[in-house]
């Protein structure tokens, strides 16, 4: 049996070194190692359920990762910090076709963003989208 764990918040580090969210958007290896930024975030997507990126303290960001832990989903959040690092972040987002955050990817493709994960979740199509994808074990 599988094991569930919490989702991870990729934060800033404190010292001068680049946090992982800054290394994964420059291409530093942090979390997916040896591409570029644009190619590491799509591989990132491409392999996980569900990955959510956010910008940190945004409550439309808390109710979007809320809900799907809720559901028992454990998705990948990364936050973002507000300034160069989120304008990085979006630019990257774009080229996927998401404009704003926070950003939900679901199966390997965009979703959406709070709008379309509480619409589906209100009319009863979010946990079976969810179960497609391979988020959910029921």
């Amino acid at each position: 049996m599988q094991e569930a764990t919490p989702y991870k918040s990729y934060s800033a580090s404190v010292s001068g070194s680049r946090s992982p969210l800054q290394d994964f958007l420059h291409g530093g290896g942090g979390l997916v190692t040896n591409c570029g930024a644009g190619n590491s975030m799509k591989k990132l997507v491409e392999e996980n359920a569900v990955v959510v990126f956010g910008r940190r303290g945004c409550c439309m960001c808390h109710v979007v990762m809320r809900l799907l832990l809720g559901h028992g989903v454990n998705p990948v959040v990364l936050e973002v910090d507000e300034g160069k690092e989120e304008a990085t972040a979006v630019d990257e987002l774009s080229r996927f076709g998401a404009v704003q955050l926070p950003a939900v990817f679901v199966g390997g493709k965009l979703f959406g963003g709070l709008d379309r994960v509480m619409s589906t979740h209100i009319s009863g199509e979010l946990v079976p989208i969810l179960k497609d994808a391979g988020a959910l074990w029921l």
